[in-house]
């Protein structure tokens, strides 16, 4: 059951890697060692390898000494792989599945929860639903397991969160990246940090992204810009200042439709379309403008007493409109019946949190204690519009797009979400072999609103006090091994993700629950490679999921239960090799019904990149991504449209024409494999890119 085919391991095997042969300066590297260069301290790490986080336990942690599967892509590692979305990440990653959302926004699924909010930026909550950019980002960590503890509700299955990059007090540093791929899309970024004095340094980066692609009529733009400055206040205080502004237009593309294979059996994706648009050319856009400010502040209140505290506002504007396949293929060269909606939305976020940090001795026993709270609040208002087409089918032997006109509203709804949390968190040590990680949350979340239909014009609203536990056992052999025990919770309110409705047969009831328990092992087989083995189970009670049929509704399902077990491998083989790879079974079904499984959820998910140095100024790369059959949707018919396996090998070449400019050469799908990626119920199903390079040229001074 849990075993590789031999041809993939003898793929996996074979697959060669380097370490960096681009010397990357101090704008990438965060030290925190260091603290008079890097103003702000977020976390450090050796080239693929990262050795600390803060995010995990909100204390500045050794990742060996957290009990919890924690996956980090580094700087170094997004600029090797030309990374350009969370999408991009995800895929190299087993045991999150990347989700479609709707063409409109990024939507995972981790250990079985599917979600569009549990995303976090330097660990404050960022769960509006747009994609987000890397052009200003230090490094990606992919945290596993729901840990309301530090995150809060929502979580289920575990958070994505962006470590911003930060301003550097001695440094000028200038980088260029700009890129071109053989569809068309190209970007060009800049990333410049000055000192301003000595005790202040600004950084700026920024970006423009024009968007193309292998699908018919699929483009768009983005740009952005990142402001964020710094001060030494003196020796124990440091506060940052940072202020981004996104603009994202594109085209919304939901993919292809199903075909029905045979009664009884899944119904699979149509093949022969990977291009055609199932929409309408001009009409299907989604446009987002996000403006966010952050305020942070660090310092010490005493020797072993440290302060930090964040304060987060975002203003969000976004609307997207979709004409998309709302039904499987009649035949290979038949019909397909089509629907449409317009979805604007407006959203403004203010989050707030404050913790301290207290290192005492209490006898024999060392104690990290951490005692913090948070505050915020969320006001949206979400309008619908379904959309009346010309046609309500696209004849695929003879397509002709319908026109559309948006006139009835089915949903008009604005909320206010306030939630407020404390918590606090031991992390004891007790001798040189044990720590234990100890902790209680109690967050109180509060949903009020309305929703305007005139055939509804109801008020609703909802309380819910909840108190999430968090309990790790870690015992360490010797210092560079570690095998740990874990139990954990988190909670999602009725309301959902995004606040939308909450409808009257919910109101009252309790919220759905997550719940955790994971036995692993850390190894940090020398100082820049770690290996890493987790076995889990997680239980998901009251749980509701996307009706298939129904993308307004939500169904309720009862218990379901993800087992699994997963690998990874990280850091540098050799002086010259350098790996980022994993492996993830999961089981993910409805408990007491084995045929009810859930969506998204490949049983068998493995990745491996690698780079190699060949010489001093040149080196290859090669990836490959394999992924097993999975259920576009929850498994609850016997038709329920299944995606296929499939196996992508990716490679790239890298060489350094100076010390400050790199030549860079990416190609996706080295072996032009057809494949499905991703979908977001069992009619719209993403195709996979055929073969595709992007070339990169980065100048650093």
């Amino acid at each position: 059951m849990f075993r590789l085919s031999s041809s993939l391991i003898a793929v996996l095997s074979a697959s060669l890697c380097a370490q960096p042969v681009f010397a990357e300066g101090a704008a990438y590297d965060v030290d925190a060692s260091d603290d008079s260069r890097t103003i702000i301290v977020t976390g450090m790490g050796d080239g693929y390898l990262a050795s600390n986080s803060v995010t995990a336990t909100k204390t500045d942690t050794p990742l060996i000494d957290i009990p919890q599967t924690i996956n980090v892509v580094t700087r170094e590692q997004l600029d090797d792989q030309a990374h350009h979305s969370l999408a991009d990440i995800l895929r190299y990653i087993p045991g999150t599945t990347v989700g479609q959302g709707e063409g409109n926004r990024d939507q995972i699924t981790l250990r079985g929860q599917n979600t569009t909010a549990d995303f976090f930026l330097d660990g404050v909550r960022d769960d509006v639903q747009y994609y987000r950019g890397l052009y200003n980002i230090e490094r990606v960590e992919i945290l596993k397991g729901p840990y309301a503890l530090i995150f809060g509700r929502g979580g289920g299955g575990g958070i994505i969160n962006r470590v911003q990059k930060s301003p550097v007090i001695d440094d000028f540093i200038y980088a260029g990246p700009a890129s071109i791929n053989s569809f068309g899309a190209y970007d060009a970024s800049v990333d410049l940090n000055t000192p301003l004095s000595g005790a202040a340094a600004v950084r700026i980066n920024a970006v423009y992204e024009s968007l193309d692609s292998h699908r018919d009529y699929v483009g768009g733009e983005r740009y952005a810009g990142n402001p964020y400055v710094a001060f030494n206040l003196n020796d124990a205080w440091k506060f940052g200042l940072s202020y981004e502004y996104v603009n994202d237009d594109r085209t919304t593309d939901r993919g292809i439709p199903s075909i029905a294979t045979g009664a009884g059996q899944p119904n699979r994706p149509i093949s022969g379309y990977r291009d055609q648009f199932f929409g309408t050319p001009g009409v299907n856009r989604t446009q987002f403008e996000a403006q966010i400010a952050k305020l942070r502040l660090d310092g010490q209140l005493a020797t072993n007493l440290s302060f930090s505290g964040t304060m987060l506002y975002g203003d969000y504007d976004k609307t997207y409109v979709n004409v998309y396949a709302n039904g499987a293929a009649s035949a290979q060269n038949g019909t397909v019946a089509l629907a449409a909606y317009s979805d604007p939305t407006q959203r403004e976020n203010f989050i707030a949190q404050g913790n301290l940090i207290w290192d005492v001795e209490t006898g024999p026993l060392a104690h990290k204690i951490l005692v913090g709270a948070e505050y915020g609040d969320q006001q949206s208002a979400n309008r619908r519009f379904n959309g009346a087409l010309s046609s309500s089918t696209l004849n695929l032997a003879n397509p002709v797009f319908p026109t559309v006109a948006f006139n009835m509203v089915t949903r008009d709804t604005v909320s206010d979400v306030t939630f407020s949390s404390v918590y606090v968190q031991d992390q004891i040590s007790l001798g040189d072999h044990i720590d234990v990680v100890a902790g209680l949350r109690y967050d109180s979340f509060d949903i009020s609103g309305t929703d305007l239909l005139p055939a509804i014009d109801r008020p609703f609203a909802r309380k819910d006090d909840k108190i999430s536990p968090r309990l790790g056992v870690i015992f360490k052999p010797q210092e560079n091994i570690s095998l740990y025990s874990s139990y954990s919770q988190s909670f999602l309110p009725r309301s959902g993700d995004q606040f939308l409705s909450l409808t009257v047969s919910q109101e009252n009831l309790a919220p759905e629950k997550f719940t955790n328990y994971e036995i692993g092992a850390k190894w940090d087989v020398q100082p820049n490679l770690n290996l890493t083995l987790a076995v889990f189970q997680l239980e998901r009670s009251n749980a509701t999921t996307p009706d298939p049929l129904n993308p307004l509704a939500s169904i309720n399902i009862g218990k379901t239960r993800t087992q699994g077990v997963e690998l990874a491998a990280t850091g540098k083989i050799t002086s010259l090799w350098q790996v980022h790879g994993g492996y993830s079974y999961q089981d993910a079904k409805l408990v007491g019904n084995n045929s009810v499984r859930l969506g998204q959820v490949p049983k068998q998910q493995a990745s491996l990149w690698n780079r190699y140095d060949l010489y001093p100024n040149f080196a290859v790369g090669l990836g490959i991504i394999h992924q097993s059959s999975q259920f576009a949707a929850i498994r609850t018919t016997a038709n329920t449209t299944k995606l296929p396996a499939f196996t992508r090998i990716d490679a790239a070449l890298f060489y350094d024409v100076s010390d400050t400019v790199q030549l860079q050469m990416n190609v996706e799908n080295l072996f032009d494999a057809n494949y499905y990626s991703d979908a977001h119920n069992n009619n719209n199903i993403s195709t996979g890119a055929p073969i595709n390079g992007r070339f990169t040229i980065r100048a650093q001074f």
